[in-house]
């Protein structure tokens, strides 16, 4: 099978992209997680299912079950930036199998890890704001004219009150705004 089907179609190159973009943004907040978590391996398997994905492995029940696994982990976490960081490993092993529905919540499988890192970088920067405008820009550019294609088939995100929310609805509109 080359691609997946729903309200549109989405190759399986299109959601390596995905997952390739979503994995860049975890890993560097991983050493997040494993300080506040050491003994808790599930995001990096999370992660490292995710680059097998992105590598060209098929993406298989590996995926889900580390992604969920991450993303109990995440439930778990002592922290908000520990809880953001494992969230944003499972995001990365769930983007092999982003759906292609025309549904909002699906812009989160794409674009929360990067919101989760411009939050980690706030809250690291003792809740200033422009660290968390950085780190979009910084996902913004690293975002690829495919990566943007593909989001654009999705309705964008609902404005949400959450910090992480505003961020990725940011992140969102500044990604769709490119030509």
């Amino acid at each position: 099978m080359t691609s997946v089907h729903g309200d549109f179609e989405l190759t399986f190159d299109e959601l390596r992209v995905v997952a390739r973009f979503v994995a860049e943004t975890a890993d560097p907040l991983l050493p997040v997680f494993e300080t506040a978590q050491p003994d808790d391996p599930r995001p990096r398997a999370a992660l490292d299912a995710a680059w097998e994905f992105v590598h060209g492995a098929a993406r298989t029940r590996l995926q889900r079950v580390t992604s969920m696994d991450a993303h109990r982990a995440a439930s778990e976490a002592t922290t908000e930036p520990s809880r953001l960081a494992a969230q944003a490993a499972g995001d990365a092993a769930s983007a092999a199998y982003l759906h292609p529905i025309s549904k909002a919540h699906q812009v989160g499988h794409i674009l929360r890890a990067a919101a989760n890192a411009a939050r980690i970088a706030e809250i690291e920067a003792d809740g200033d704001e422009d660290a968390a405008t950085a780190a979009v820009e910084q996902a913004r550019e690293r975002a690829t004219p495919l990566l943007v294609e593909v989001l654009r088939r999705y309705p964008p995100p609902p404005r949400g009150t959450g910090r992480t929310a505003q961020l990725m609805s940011a992140l969102d509109a500044a990604l769709r705004a490119q030509r």
